[in-house]
């Protein structure tokens, strides 16, 4: 027989990343069912609600248990032992380190010897930090979402005038001569450079690049909406300029959604005014596969066949279910793959007080768990370092057991931590069929219709 345990402790805070451990944990715990601990954010109410429980009233600042089985305390005090440890940790670290009080703003950092900021915090106030670093004259990239509009635009005409540049928001990837910042593949050194409005597509297009033994001389993000109207691509200019004085960079491979159409025009104006040669991988006229393709034959080098492990087809599928982790690979697979509906979990609301879903599977294996015999589920999985360890652990069973069929297309290089052919394997043997390539992935559900 199983039981219920909801508690809220008040004003406890702890990042999501150790709170998604501490859950699985729990999880993994003989007779537990289900273990939440989380945020009391207004998505994790929700989640908490749709698993049957009746959460107190409680704010964002609050930590939110929701436990079932059959022996409920016991998975508390478990929970308990574990945030006991790592407060221990944390204090036992703040011991040891140096005596020399440490900066506490942003500001007191910039008068210390520094090459870049990176700011990290709740997004409301992000621009506080990123508009110091500026000031100061340091370029910064800005991870935190959830900047509006308005400021982000203000912040880079800032840099502008400082001769800066800011990467960001909501830059999930950069890398700076072979140093990866934020969710990083693991790259050979090369020619070309990259300026990405987006993430993923960054990756995608840098570990093609990587496959085919080219190699990346920078990743320099700008964050999603640097190519909107509101933005102007201030960011994406400057990025070019950069790129284009930098005598590792033989190549600019430019990757984006689809920008604003005035936009797009000045960007390429100024881009057509460099020594160095760009090439667009922006969505929907060339997918990031193509783009790979055409920076390579650019390089006088060939383009190879992408990798590809074959899975088990299911039934007769009749629409495509897209469970992305990545915003413009998600959008790249809704051209390519035919009817269906395509989630991007990645997105903003659905990371508010929680992990990244390339961190935190939870999601995504709550839709996995849901779908239908007569769909094909395309889903990304994104490797490298900040992403989940070992996601093929958690993802496998689900795939196992779904009654769809599955394509995966795993985005990585063959020199990350989670190992990409043991991932693939464990893919595979659980049922998906799986690519290096996402363009192929997609085209490859779209031809199972």
């Amino acid at each position: 027989m199983s039981d219920d345990l909801i508690q809220l402790r008040k004003g406890t805070y702890h990042d999501s990343v150790t709170l998604m451990r501490i859950s699985r944990a729990l999880t993994k715990m003989p007779g537990v069912e289900v273990a939440m601990v989380a945020m009391a954010t207004e998505l994790n109410l929700a989640i908490v609600r749709d698993l049957g429980f009746e959460p107190p009233s409680a704010g964002p600042g609050d930590l939110l248990i929701a436990l079932r089985g059959a022996d409920p305390a016991r998975a508390v005090e478990e929970l308990d032992a574990r945030l006991t440890a790592r407060t221990a940790a944390a204090a036992t670290a703040t011991a040891t380190a140096t005596e020399e009080q440490p900066p506490l703003t942003t500001r007191s950092a910039a008068r210390t010897p520094a090459d870049l900021v990176l700011v990290s915090v709740p997004g409301e106030h992000a621009f506080c930090e990123a508009y110091d670093a500026v000031e100061a004259g340091l370029p910064v990239m800005i991870f935190s979402d959830g900047v509006p509009p308005a400021q982000e635009r203000w912040l880079k005409e800032l840099a502008e005038e400082r001769g800066v540049l800011v990467m960001g928001p909501d830059c999930g990837t950069a890398a700076i001569a072979g140093v990866g910042l934020g969710f990083a593949n693991v790259l050979r050194p090369g020619p070309v450079g990259l300026v990405a409005a987006s993430g993923t597509g960054a990756q995608q297009v840098s570990c093609l690049l990587d496959w085919a033994e080219a190699g990346v001389s920078h990743i320099l993000g700008v964050g999603g909406r640097d190519l909107s109207a509101e933005v102007g691509g201030l960011s994406t200019m400057r990025a070019l300029r950069l790129l284009d004085d930098d005598p590792a960079t033989e190549l600019v491979v430019l990757v984006g959604k689809p920008p604003d159409p005035e936009v797009a025009r000045t960007v390429r104006e100024v881009a057509a005014g460099l020594r160095t040669p760009v090439v667009e991988a922006v969505l929907p006229e060339t997918d990031l596969t193509e783009a790979a393709g055409l920076a390579l034959r650019a390089l006088g080098r060939s383009v190879p066949a992408w990798p590809s492990w074959p899975g088990a087809r299911r039934g007769e599928p009749r629409r495509v279910r897209g469970l992305y982790a990545g915003g413009t690979l998600c959008a790249e697979a809704a051209v390519l793959a035919g009817p269906g509906e395509f989630t991007d979990f990645g997105d903003d609301a659905y990371t508010r007080g929680r992990a990244h879903p390339m961190i935190d599977p939870t999601l995504r294996l709550e839709a996995l768990s849901r779908v239908r015999a007569d769909e094909v589920v395309l889903m990304d999985v994104v490797l490298g370092h900040a992403a989940d360890p070992d996601p093929a652990a958690s993802l496998a069973g689900a795939v196992a057991h779904t009654p769809a069929t599955v394509v995966v297309a795993l985005v990585g290089s063959a020199g990350d931590p989670q190992d990409l052919h043991r991932q693939a394997a464990a893919l595979r043997e659980a049922g998906a069929a799986v690519f290096v390539s996402n363009a192929e992935a997609a085209r490859h559900a779209r031809s199972l219709l």
